[in-house]
This record gives structure tokens, C-alpha cells and sequence, in this order.
């Protein structure tokens, strides 16, 4: 098998942002478990130096450079191979657009279908299709036009969130008190999103965290919960990083709800990644969104699995799903201004 592997900030150059410290990371671990096979990978054709370095790091895959935008070389390149693992971001649907033209093209896809994909692109959407199914965060539409209507709104409420309906990351995700912060943080998040309208979100003071699964497109096997690490910055919140696995009373819930929110989608397959909030005080456990693909906890994991993950996600596709999963210790990860910090530790709870 001729195997395509592309991570969107890497093959585009995109300079020094957040997506491109965890899609570097991404990338490179996935061509470390991914050397048995063999595999093209996509940089842009003026990567640093240092990128370089990174991405050559231990793996025997075969760069691909490309001067073109990703989207323009994969219309001429794309049908040249056999399956494809695209690693891309939600936002703008670049993440649809991209697997649609690997589906056009009846090359495999080594992740979830365009369809699924769409439908974890637009978070009200997914909202829409699992809110009766499992515990999902009340989630509710607003349209730029229509902001005045909900002044009233805000005389009794206390915390809400709001973030574009197409982020990916945190980006955009604001914790808002007051009408005035509403108008604010609207006004930010039109900058952010190309939709007419963005999200608002029940507040939930709880735990920040997320389930890695396998999935074959039927059945889906939780490999971890995570820590997600997050601060407030002026009302926004940040993404740092994480821990891998995280050890809480819920874990067995969050991890079964993640479960039967992955086997109720349909076209889902591979790596999948279910943001869920941990309220404690309630003891309850609500799902946040889900994202389609590859998220950067794979990084510590593959790390720490009893098998080979990026193996595991190829062959997940195909129908075929790991028997036995056990973690040997635990992984933090940091995001820094160039780099992921990994740091392993057996004694981490």
C-alpha cells in the first residue's frame, strides 16, 4: 500500500501558531510508528531548517515537498496513491474539503468519512445529532444578526461560553458574564469565523477532559481519558496541554459515554477524540464536542500503549481493532513556543 500522510500547518507553512506546535508533534510521531509502511509526507516547499530537523527525527518516510497550497497538490497528486491519513483542523472545513477530494479521487481514507467529518466541523451540528443520545452540553445557535435579542438573556444568567460553531484548539472560546462581554467577545468571534452565527454554551465549573478511541466504524474501544491542561486569559481560554492517562472517579463513565457518542455518529472510523467537562459536585459528565481525527494526545499515547498506535489506526480502518489495552505509565505534554514538552512519568496520577 502507498500510503499519503499530510498535516495541514506543516504541508501550508503556516508560521509559529499554536495548531502548527501540535500538528508538528503529531506528525512526527505518526511517522515514527508508521515506518513498516510505505509512506510520502507533505512539507511545504519553504520549511525551516529546524522543521526539518524535527520531522526527519528517527522516521524513514519519504518528504514530499510541495509549492502549491496543500488543496491545489492534492488535485493533481492525490489519485497517485492508494489510501491517505490526512491530519487537518475543523475550522473553515478544511478538514471536509480535504477528505471530500481524497473520496473523489477513490483513494482510501484512513480516518472518518467526508460526511462524519462535516458533521464534527459544525459543533452545533454534532450538537444537533447526539443531544438526545448521550450527555451533550446544552448548545445553542446565535446568529450575528440577531445579538439584541438576547440582552435579556443575560440579567439572570451568571457564566455562559461562547466559540465559533468551526473552531478547533479553544480558538474563540471566550467565558462571557454580561451582555456587554456578549457584544464583546461577538465581535471577536466574527473575526474567527466565516459562519453567520456562533455558539453559546452552558458554563459547567468542572474537570476539562477527553477520551482517545479506536474506532472500525461500529464498534469504538476508549484507550484513554486525558487531562486537559487549560488557563483563562482575559475571559479566552488556552490550551497548554495535557496528561495521559488521567485517573478520576468518573474515568469509567466518561470513557463509556465517549463510547456511545462515537458508535451513534456514523462514517467515524480510526482516531477519534471526545472533549467531555467532569463535574464533579453533580457527578455528571457532559460531552463538549467530538473531533474526527488524530488529536494530540497520540502523542503521549503512542508512547505508552501496548501496541503500535499508528499500525493500530490503519488497521482500525479496515475493520480490525486492538484485543488488549494496557497503558505501561503515564505522560504530561506542555505546549511551548516551538515545540511540544513531553515528559514521562510512571508515578504521575
Amino acid at each position: 500500500m502507498k500510503l499519503l500522510v499530510f498535516e495541514y500547518a506543516v504541508a501550508n507553512g503556516l508560521n509559529n501558531s499554536s495548531l502548527t506546535v501540535e500538528g508538528q508533534g503529531m506528525l512526527d510521531g505518526l511517522l515514527k510508528d508508521l515506518n513498516n509502511v510505505d509512506v510520502d509526507y507533505l512539507i511545504t516547499d519553504n520549511i525551516k531548517k529546524s522543521d526539518s530537523n524535527i520531522l526527519n527525527n528517527g522516521n524513514e518516510c519519504n518528504p514530499v515537498k510541495i509549492r502549491d497550497n496543500l488543496g491545489l497538490w492534492m488535485d493533481k497528486n492525490i489519485d497517485k496513491y492508494d489510501a491517505c491519513l490526512p491530519l487537518a483542523p475543523e475550522e473553515d472545513f478544511a478538514s471536509y474539503n480535504l477528505t471530500q477530494k481524497i473520496e473523489d479521487n477513490h483513494v482510501k481514507v484512513i480516518g472518518s468519512n467526508s460526511e462524519a467529518v462535516l458533521t464534527c466541523s459544525n459543533k452545533f451540528k454534532t450538537y444537533t445529532s447526539l443531544k438526545n443520545k448521550v450527555p451533550f452540553i446544552k448548545t445553542e445557535k446565535i446568529f450575528f444578526s440577531e445579538l439584541k435579542e438576547y440582552k435579556p438573556f443575560f440579567d439572570t444568567t451568571k457564566k455562559v461560553l461562547v466559540k465559533p460553531a468551526d473552531g478547533v484548539s479553544c480558538k474563540g472560546v471566550q467565558i462571557i458574564k454580561s451582555y456587554a462581554d456578549f457584544i464583546r467577545a461577538s465581535a471577536r468571534m466574527k473575526r474567527a469565523t466565516k459562519l453567520p452565527y456562533f455558539l453559546l454554551q452552558d458554563f459547567i465549573d468542572g474537570i476539562s477532559t477527553s477520551v482517545s478511541l479506536l474506532t472500525n466504524g461500529k464498534t469504538a474501544i476508549p484507550l484513554s481519558l486525558n487531562l486537559q491542561n487549560l488557563r483563562l486569559d482575559k475571559g479566552n481560554i488556552i490550551y497548554d496541554g495535557g496528561e495521559v492517562p488521567f485517573e478520576h472517579e468518573l474515568s469509567l463513565e466518561a470513557k463509556n459515554i465517549a463510547k456511545k457518542a462515537v458508535e451513534s455518529l456514523d462514517g467515524l472510523k480510526g482516531f477519534v477524540g471526545v472533549d467531555l467537562i467532569l463535574d464533579k459536585e453533580n457527578e455528571e459528565v457532559h460531552i463538549i464536542e467530538l473531533n474526527p481525527r488524530l488529536t494530540t494526545p497520540y502523542v503521549a499515547l503512542r508512547r505508552i500503549l501496548n501496541f503500535n498506535l499508528g499500525d493500530a489506526i490503519i488497521n482500525s480502518v479496515y475493520g480490525e481493532l486492538p484485543s488488549k489495552i494496557f497503558l505501561n505509565g503515564a505522560i504530561a505534554f506542555n505546549k511551548e513556543v516551538n515545540h511540544l514538552m513531553i515528559k514521562r512519568s510512571v508515578d504521575m496520577k
